[in-house]
């Protein structure tokens, strides 16, 4: 081994010992981009309410996203190591939406004719939620639930 490259892997071992990636880096990146030979368009994380981020027995989390003309609205209910989720999309319609969760599949329902939607137990997780409408595809950004 030269110099050069004794200097590079104590360099590279010394980032790995100081400033590692992030535990479960790979995966979310690798759950991000099995959507990228899709055509979808992302949804913005519009809003979400003052305790969104904070974890809590029985605290309730609610999120919005927005894109173009739809808003897709959803309130998490937590339970233990699951989630409930209580959807609604704007403007209404019978839509499938399928909520992706990191390492657990897919759960998958359709919204009433009103827009609403739930789905009971869904893993916590590394969360993508995705509306399949007739002509178009939206997603929203990847969260963890």
């Amino acid at each position: 081994m030269t110099n050069d490259e004794a200097l590079l892997a104590a360099l590279d071992q010394a980032l790995d010992d100081f400033d590692p990636p992030p535990p479960g880096l790979i995966e979310r990146v690798q759950f991000a981009i099995e959507l990228e030979d899709l055509d979808v368009e992302v949804a913005r994380w519009e809003r979400a309410d003052p305790l969104a981020g904070v974890r809590g027995e029985n605290s309730q989390r609610t999120i919005t996203f927005t894109v173009d003309d739809l808003m897709v609205m959803i309130n998490l209910t937590p339970g233990g190591d699951n989630n409930q989720i209580d959807g609604w999309l704007v403007p209404p319609g019978q839509h499938s939406v399928e909520v992706r969760v990191a390492g657990h599949g897919s759960h998958e329902t359709t919204a009433d004719e009103d827009g609403r939607f739930v789905l009971d137990r869904v893993p916590c997780g590394t969360t993508q939620i995705v509306i399949h409408f007739d002509d178009r595809t939206v997603i929203t950004p990847t969260v963890i639930l």
